[in-house]
């Protein structure tokens, strides 16, 4: 054979396994093909083709072999269990950056699916190859490398830790600070991933000074950006009152309550997620929030937004009015309870129904005051029937059932009080009772205005048991008024005869 013929040979053989490469890429590309890539065994034919004399053949071949490991955790196991991550890992340190990237993409594919295949990656040495990409000149190469970093520091803190002791946050944070926005986004969303599972790791993060760098960016024109932007802030500032205070510190606010009106809805939903984290904390870091206007820009969030995305402004609202009698009434004032009540008609949602329930009880759980402004909202009934309906989840109901009686505790408010005399049950009445027993002896036109209305008839009518809390509570009702009264009322309740305009004109109403 000549060397002509040879050579014709070798460039066929060539020929053959880039269009072999090249095929199954496009193939693994489409999901409805993988089955099939997979029962073929794909992944065995691959493997060589990592090592392959030729780049552009080893290039394709890892993107391929990414593009199936992304599909689904059984394929992914298949790349570990052919021993195709340490092949990755040796020639991510050695080949050129277009390989590099690819390589990255296979092991971001493997890890996202479980923490145990997270860690399979990480025992393969995969940490110490992607912490030199972070260090690499091309920009591609370091986004690459960020994401599969942030796909592994995701699943649990063991191992975000991991990532962490290889050194990684440091280079995060130079990788923020690049001019490239697809990179700035990979970055932050890799702290965010690594800040979020611990206080000691978001303190490693905000050692690095991520917190300043991050702050710069909020009102950055690309949306992606900010969504990653204002998780990683979240996520450091949920940990404990120094984090949060260095986050408020850092002056994002009033600027940040901007993005509340975004037109993405995950920028406003990060927003108001980061607003949410830092008023938990205590009433000094929301009393800071209240003063740049972010109470009232969270309660016209509410109004702009539907489902879930409502869900981390709810929550702040709550947790703003728990700290303070203060802090609850500027919720009030900022006209929250009407919008909360929209929020509460609207949302199908239970789980958006109970934090909406939790809010309501903090806010009028404080005074009388508090709890009439909840009462007018026309809210008692809401949560009485959430509390009621057998179809209500269980957490639904205790927290609807919860924030009524902290809410009726308070309330001195009694055209909202009587409705419930004649729904609620023996458990939720006792302190409908208790508040009329507390209001009647001294008022003396609501005394008039119970009889009219027919709510002391009602209280007859209410079966307690003798010494029981709710017959003292009616005992203490009873004896506002003449004893004549209370016993034409049981005549006549006895006789059912009980005829309002003849128990108008007995001597002893007029005389009341």
């Amino acid at each position: 054979m000549s060397q002509r013929q040879i050579l014709q040979v070798f460039e066929q053989y060539q020929k053959a396994r880039t269009q072999f490469v090249q095929t199954v890429a496009d193939l693994a590309a489409r999901p409805q093909n993988t089955e099939t890539l997979q029962n073929a065994g794909v992944m065995s034919l691959l493997r060589p083709l990592l090592l392959d004399a030729v780049p552009t053949i080893q290039q394709t071949a890892a993107l391929a072999l990414g593009r199936l490991a992304n599909y689904n955790d059984d394929l992914a196991e298949a790349v570990v269990k052919g021993d195709i991550l340490p092949q990755l890992v040796y020639s991510l340190a050695e080949q050129n950056r277009f390989y590099k990237k690819a390589a990255a993409f296979v092991l971001r594919a493997v890890a996202k699916h479980s923490p145990e295949l997270a860690q399979a990656v990480v025992d393969c040495g995969a940490l110490d190859a992607l912490v030199i990409s972070l260090e690499e000149f091309d920009p591609g190469v370091k986004e690459a490398a960020a994401w599969a970093i942030s796909y592994i520091a995701r699943h649990n803190a063991q191992l975000s830790q991991a990532v962490v002791d290889a050194g990684v946050v440091p280079l995060l944070v130079l990788c923020i600070q690049e001019p490239e926005i697809a990179l700035k986004r990979v970055a932050a969303s890799a702290l965010s991933d690594i800040a979020k599972h611990s206080p000691e790791l978001a303190q490693t993060v905000v050692d690095t000074g991520a917190i300043a760098h991050l702050a710069q960016m909020i009102l950055n024109p690309d949306a992606k950006l900010k969504r990653q932007v204002f998780s990683a802030l979240s996520q450091i500032a949920k940990h404990s009152v120094d984090v949060a205070e260095m986050v408020v510190e850092a002056e994002i606010f009033p600027a940040a309550l901007v993005c509340l009106k975004d037109p993405d809805e995950y920028v406003r939903k990060n927003v108001a997620t980061l607003i949410r984290e830092i008023t938990k904390h205590n009433p000094e870091l929301s009393q800071i929030i209240v003063n740049v206007g972010g109470v009232a820009a969270v309660i016209d969030y509410l109004g702009d937004s539907k489902g879930n995305v409502r869900l981390p402004g709810i929550m702040m609202l709550g947790y703003v009015a728990t700290h303070s009698e203060n802090l609850a009434m500027a919720v009030i004032v900022s006209k929250g309870v009407p919008q909360l009540a929209i929020c509460l008609e609207e949302e199908q949602e239970d789980h958006i129904k109970a934090a909406t329930a939790w809010a309501f009880g903090q806010i009028g759980r404080h005074t009388p005051e508090h709890a009439k402004a909840v009462a007018v909202a026309n809210v008692f009934p809401k949560l009485l029937n959430l509390y009621l309906d057998t179809e209500s989840a269980e957490d639904l109901q205790v927290k609807a059932k919860k924030a009524l009686k902290s809410i009726l505790q308070k309330c001195t408010y009694l055209p909202a009080l009587e409705p419930l005399l004649y729904e609620a049950p023996s458990n939720i009445l006792k302190h409908v009772i208790c508040q009329f027993s507390k209001v009647l002896p001294h008022d003396s036109k609501a005394r008039r205005l119970f009889v009219t209305s027919g709510g002391l008839k009602k209280v007859q009518e209410i079966k307690a048991e003798p010494g029981s809390a709710i017959q003292e509570y009616i005992n203490a009702i009873n004896n506002c008024y003449p004893e004549e009264i209370v016993r034409f009322l049981h005549i006549y309740m006895k006789n059912n005869q009980y005829n309002i305009n003849i128990f108008l004109n007995q001597s002893a109403f007029i005389m009341l």
